[in-house]
Formats: C-alpha cells, structure tokens, sequence
C-alpha cells in the first residue's frame, strides 16, 4: 500500500519534526541599535519549542558568524560537548576546554517582544561585523545570523548564492 503526503500518520510525523526545526532563510534589517526583527521562520519555530522569549546568541564554532537557539536546545550542545570529549580523548584531551568556552562562556542571552524584536549584543555584533543588515539562515537546531557581506567571500558556494541572492533582491525592491 502507498502512503499519500495526505496519509494522517506520515503527514503528522514529518509535520511534527519539521515544525520544531529552524528551516528558511532571510535578509533583515539591523539598526543602529543593533534592533533586529526575528524573520517568520524562526518566530514561528520559536513559538513552537518555548514559551520564554529568550534566545541565546554565540559565535559559530568555525565561520564568521553567530548561531542562535532556544535556551533548550542548550542541553543538545551539552550532550554533544560530551560525545566529542570521549570521542577526541586519545587525540585532543585539550580541544574541549576551548569548544566548551566558546558553546557555553562565548554567549548571550537575548530577549525578544511579541513581534520578534531582539537587540544584538554588541559583542556580538562585533564578533560577527553584523552593520545594517543581517542573513538569517536555519540550521535545524539553530539558526546562524551572517553579515551578508561576510556570506558572499564564504568559501561555501551555496551560501554565496544565497547572500547574492538576497542582496540583489533587497537592491531591486
């Protein structure tokens, strides 16, 4: 028997998963402030997982970029930290001293009003190069927040095209 996208038990088991993952992209305006309104995409996955409105903002473990999640998913990062501990043991005993500083002690705690607004902590925004404008990208888990500018030299070439992609838009509207 085939199951159709309309089979009640497939329909609401991929629904489930994807509601409670960061997936989407988009270009946001940052002021001088460093105000940022949160996109849809992430307000509503945010939504979905919490109801504290609160976002935790760090640096990303290799680009030049921001990552950012629900206080919840901070757990997640933990079993991770030590998954990677055991497993690079033997190899690097020293390697998680620094993951684990940049993932837990490289981080802030940022809270967002009803409509989705969250100021970017200087720091951040200065980790990041974050000016007027900010690409917003999911990751699942997390989301990343880019300096288009930085996203369009990324040695990525999907994300390349995205930043492009983005910035034309925004030129021609």
């Amino acid at each position: 028997m085939w199951l159709t996208p309309d089979d009640p038990v497939r329909h609401f088991g991929a629904r489930q998963v994807s509601e409670h993952l960061f997936i989407g992209n988009a270009i946001c305006a940052v002021d001088a402030r460093g105000a940022l309104l949160l996109p849809a995409f992430v307000r509503a996955t945010l939504e979905r997982r919490t109801d504290a409105r609160l976002i935790l903002i760090g640096s990303h473990e290799t680009d030049r970029c921001l990552v950012a999640y629900d206080p919840g998913h901070a757990q997640t990062l933990a079993s991770d930290c030590r998954r990677r501990r055991i497993a690079e043991e033997a190899s690097a005993p020293n390697d998680h001293h620094v993951r684990e500083r940049r993932i837990f002690g490289f981080v802030e705690q940022v809270g967002f009003d009803a409509r989705g607004a969250a100021m970017l902590p200087p720091m951040m925004r200065r980790r990041a190069r974050i000016d007027d404008a900010a690409l917003v990208i999911g990751t699942g888990g997390a989301f990343e927040i880019w300096n288009p500018q930085l996203a369009l030299e990324s040695d990525d070439p999907d994300l390349r095209e995205l930043a492009a992609f983005h910035l034309d838009y925004q030129q021609a509207a």
